[in-house]
């Protein structure tokens, strides 16, 4: 429970309201994370919240990468924090993506807004290790094009050849060629090969099960579809009980399960 110190070493503007932040240790470095994990990070004086680690699990540093998008107190004090601003960091924490599992499969990432951040170390992995995966086909969505994360590393992307990318927003603007409409089109259009299809997905709760209910149509295991859940954390261990969610403890159980765990509890808004 005791943080680790770490402090901004960069600071690269994504959005409007999210930056990407490098932290790197002062002292002890907390355990390498895997994808899909996240942190608790502190905001001297302010509090602490719980963040999706959003870097690249093939580089071996002791630094962490990390997107925060400003919606509150903590997220904007760490938003606006400089470099040489020290914060502090417990974790890695709770169960991730698991891209193991996908192997000699396809891999579908399917991402709305910010929840592109938490799936970006996916993407990275297949790209690291090729050779164990089938077809990469990444879907993102954006209320605008500004809206978009990274979108450098997207042009990267839309420029490889073992990679198809589909971008989509909700509302065009001057210069945009790309879709206009939810992610949920491309899904429901795109070739598949539903019984060997393995898709992350993340993004807003009804984007996250319109998509999951566009993939069960196509086939597509509910086993197969992983989502990752996001509950209000506080302690980061499953010991608080805040992130209740039915039966699970999402900072332990999750914050990744799968859609056959997930489906009956999204199901129900009090939830």
């Amino acid at each position: 429970m005791l943080p680790a110190r770490y402090v901004v070493t960069g600071r690269t503007v994504e959005t409007a309201d999210s930056v990407t932040l490098r932290l790197e240790p002062l002292e002890r470095p907390i355990p390498r994370f895997q994808p899909g994990q996240f942190t608790m990070l502190y905001a001297r004086g302010v509090g602490e919240i719980a963040v999706s680690i959003s870097g690249d699990p093939s580089v071996v540093d002791s630094a962490l990468t990390q997107t925060v998008r400003a919606v509150g107190a903590v997220s904007r004090a760490l938003h606006d924090a400089k470099p040489g601003t020290v914060v502090g960091v417990r974790g890695p924490y709770g169960v991730g993506w698991q891209p193991s599992l996908a192997w000699e499969r396809d891999v579908l990432v399917v991402a709305g807004g910010v929840g592109l951040a938490p799936l970006r170390p996916v993407v990275l992995t297949v790209l690291a290790q090729r050779w164990r995966y089938r077809r990469l086909i990444v879907v993102a969505g954006a209320r605008t094009p500004r809206e978009f994360l990274y979108s450098d590393e997207l042009k990267w992307w839309s420029s490889r050849d073992d990679l198809a990318l589909e971008l989509t927003v909700d509302h065009a603007a001057d210069g945009w060629t790309g879709q206009v409409g939810f992610v949920t089109q491309p899904l429901a259009r795109l070739p598949l090969d539903p019984a060997a299809t393995t898709a992350f997905v993340c993004g807003p709760e009804p984007m996250m099960r319109f998509s999951a209910e566009t993939l069960l149509r196509r086939g597509v295991p509910a086993d197969r579809i992983r989502i990752s859940l996001e509950r209000n954390m506080k302690c980061g261990i499953g010991q608080c009980g805040h992130c209740q969610l039915g039966p699970l403890l999402v900072c332990r159980d999750g914050p990744v399960v799968d859609y056959a765990r997930a489906a009956e509890l999204l199901s129900v808004r009090e939830l």
